[in-house]
């Protein structure tokens, strides 16, 4: 059994490639690199550069390396960057995930595990989200993903193609050393930038109606998340009847402050973050259940915050490097 990971030399993405190696399941990875690293894919994985937009490429990939299904991570995923760049996200993420759609029909590859996202919902009217939660998605980014869903549930009414799509929340830390989030938006990257800088971390408003005035998320851990994608590949593989989206969050919030917290104390550098302005169209809270993941997936996210962390942070200090 073969499956291809587009976007396999990410962050998130190449976390799941070693997860299904560690469950022997053989991976191959494709990646245009314009946010992956070559360094992130391990030697002997194959790697094949190009876009998912070449569907070309993508349909002689699927039939030279026998693949029998797709993750699909790539894509382009800053949701704040894509309200100035929203006919860019719309290309890579759905102009994107059409030729993957078409490229696998062409080698008649019938199981795919989407990489979605909690952007979806954009601000919840709801203290946890469920899968029937409505979605409301306030970005060019979370609407393209909620296309991206739409497209596969059209596709499968067409050709009976197996899918599910995991909607992710917010993911941090490391699982390997050699495996570090390099995201120049998101937080923890941003604070150890910050500290290794000299530099005090700053957090974006500090008068949300939440218990320490805060942002409240649902943070998960990247390996938590990327053996979950395994679970799901191989019961797709199985012929298992999977439902078609999934919340991969932890149901339980931490709050913006409490991250900082814990980045003091796993660092060893105390510091008091600077308070900045809100950033426009950040609710209050958004958390998660877990529990139809857990029902079905076999979720467990069970590593804890300061896991979370200094699992980060170590992978930070051992690979400092992007490339």
């Amino acid at each position: 059994m073969t499956w291809l990971v587009t976007g396999g030399a990410g962050y998130i993405g190449s976390h799941v490639v070693r997860a299904f190696q560690a469950a022997g399941v053989e991976a191959v990875v494709l990646d245009d690199l314009s946010s992956g690293h070559r360094r992130f894919v391990s030697e002997g994985t194959p790697l094949v550069v190009g876009s998912v937009l070449d569907t070309e490429l993508v349909t002689r990939t699927l039939r030279e390396q026998r693949v029998e299904g797709v993750v699909h991570l790539a894509g382009f995923k800053y949701a704040g960057v894509s309200v100035q760049r929203p006919l860019h996200t719309y290309e890579q993420n759905v102009t994107g995930t059409a030729h993957l759609l078409e490229a696998m029909a062409a080698a008649a590859v019938t199981a795919i595990v989407f990489s979605s996202s909690a952007a979806v919902y954009g601000t919840p009217d709801v203290d946890v989200v469920t899968e029937t939660t409505p979605t409301r998605p306030e970005s060019p980014y979370g609407e393209s993903k909620l296309i991206g869903e739409w497209l596969l549930a059209d596709q499968a009414t067409a050709t009976g193609l197996r899918h599910t799509s995991l909607r992710y929340f917010n993911v941090v830390g490391s699982g390997h050393d050699d495996l570090v989030d390099t995201s120049p938006h998101n937080l923890f990257p941003l604070v150890f930038d910050a500290l290794l800088a000299g530099r005090t971390p700053v957090v974006n408003g500090d008068d949300y109606p939440t218990p320490d005035g805060t942002c409240v998320r649902d943070y998960v851990h990247v390996q938590d998340l990327a053996e979950t994608h395994v679970a799901a590949a191989q019961a797709l593989s199985a012929g298992t009847q999977l439902q078609p989206v999934y919340n991969l969050g932890a149901g339980d919030g931490v709050s913006v402050r409490q991250i900082m917290t814990a980045i003091a104390q796993v660092t060893g550098t105390p510091f008091e973050p600077v308070v900045g302005p809100r950033r426009a169209g950040d609710p209050a809270r958004i958390v998660a259940s877990g529990a139809l993941a857990t029902r079905d997936l076999g979720w467990d996210p069970h590593r804890t915050l300061t896991d979370m962390v200094a699992s980060a942070w170590h992978a930070r200090q051992t690979h400092p490097a992007a490339d």
